[in-house]
């Protein structure tokens, strides 16, 4: 699996932006052979938009697959779009699993290309508990009397 930021459903346009997030997946049967990404990271267009190649390496095709899909799952990319999502719909469809795909594969899943909904909890809990830190407990959950002093 190629990772790149490069945005399937907008005609796998590249994306560009700085990485804010980035955790890249592991394990047994798991190759990384890793590119230009880490948390911090300008994405500019003037370069392959590969961040990762991912290879798995399993005695089936649906057991490699299997392991990729998890690898890509793990795996945590925030600031600019990824092919994430059309990697793991290609991995968890029957006909590819099967082998018998051909050149018009894409074309026939036009399903392949819709983006997936990540939560990105984390990143919401830190941004709540600095601003909570920062500014106090914020009103609406009935906080009353000035935010608390840092001393």
């Amino acid at each position: 699996c190629r990772v790149t930021t490069e945005n399937p459903a907008h005609d796998f346009r590249p994306d560009t932006g700085t990485i804010d997030v980035f955790r890249m997946p592991g394990g047994m049967g798991i190759r990384l052979d890793d590119g230009p990404g880490f948390p911090g990271a300008k994405i500019t267009p003037h370069y392959d938009s590969l961040l990762v190649k991912i290879t798995a390496k399993a005695q089936k095709r649906k057991d490699a697959a299997a392991k990729l899909v998890r690898a890509l799952r793990e795996f945590r990319v925030r600031g600019v779009a990824t092919n994430k999502s059309f990697l793991l719909h290609v991995l968890e469809n029957d006909e590819f699993l099967s082998g018998v795909v051909d050149t018009g594969f894409i074309a026939a899943n036009p399903h392949l290309l819709e983006p997936l909904k990540e939560k990105d909890r984390a990143q919401k809990l830190l941004h709540y508990i600095g601003e909570v830190i920062v500014n106090g407990t914020p009103k609406s959950l009935g906080a009353v009397g000035p935010p608390p002093s840092v001393t």
